[in-house]
């Protein structure tokens, strides 16, 4: 199980504490995962070799119990020729292979057992992986939130304790504001001045006959006085 430990030690550890960290949080999760991934795939490796030697003690097991009832029919076969010599023989070598294959069966049982214990712990791991895979998104946005949330706090903060930008902008807003009044009286003076002047030059339109009639009324009258003098005069 040693060859888990440091896997299980990078699932275990505070993620969360990454975030506090001056690194780009999704660079290092994208890392650890891709970290993890690698390292299932050693301990993958691993616990193949493992599954290969209990087939092969298994194997090796089946082999030489075949070869043990071998050197029993060779027995049986020496019997039945009163060849109990070799009987013997045959009965001693198939002792040797029982005895091994019973040694083999011992080990592979305890083979067997350590590589259902390491398939599981494979499991355990891979399953823990996929959790952190699937958590790595929604902790990378909560990184980028506590990012920006961070930015805006500094800035709010920048801008509260900087005094002369906000006098800044209300001195320019007065000043706006000042022309934007002159610019209004101008106008109006315009408008005034512009409509008096035509009142005036209306007026004179307006005024004019009637002044040129009365002139030439005025005019005849003094003619006709004249005239009449004249006659008067002439007459005496």
């Amino acid at each position: 199980m040693g060859m888990f430990d440091r896997l299980k030690t990078v699932i275990s550890s505070n993620i969360n504490a990454i975030i506090s960290k001056a690194e780009d949080p999704e660079k290092m999760l994208n890392q650890m995962i891709i970290d993890m991934n690698e390292q299932l795939i050693e301990s993958k490796k691993a616990v193949a070799m493992a599954i290969a030697d209990e087939k092969r003690l298994e194997r090796e097991m089946m082999e030489n119990k075949a070869k043990a009832q071998e050197w029993e029919k060779k027995a049986m076969l020496a019997v039945r020729a009163n060849r109990d010599d070799l009987a013997k023989e045959a009965l001693l070598r198939k002792q040797e292979f029982e005895n091994y294959a019973t040694q083999l069966a011992q080990q592979w049982e305890a083979q067997k057992q350590s590589v259902e214990k390491l398939k599981e712990a494979l499991r355990q791991l891979q399953s823990k992986i996929e959790e952190a895979n699937r958590k790595k998104n929604i902790l990378i946005a909560r990184a980028k939130r506590a990012e920006a949330q961070q930015r805006i706090t500094q800035t709010m903060s920048s801008m509260a304790g900087n005094k002369s930008a906000f006098e800044t902008f209300e001195r320019m807003e007065r000043k706006i504001e000042e022309v934007e009044a002159q610019a209004e009286a101008t106008k109006e003076l315009e408008d005034t001045t512009t409509g008096s002047s035509l009142e005036k030059q209306f007026a004179q339109l307006e005024s004019s006959p009637q002044a040129a009639d009365a002139m030439l009324e005025e005019l005849k009258k003094k003619m006709l006085t004249e005239d009449a003098g004249r006659t008067n005069s002439q007459q005496e």
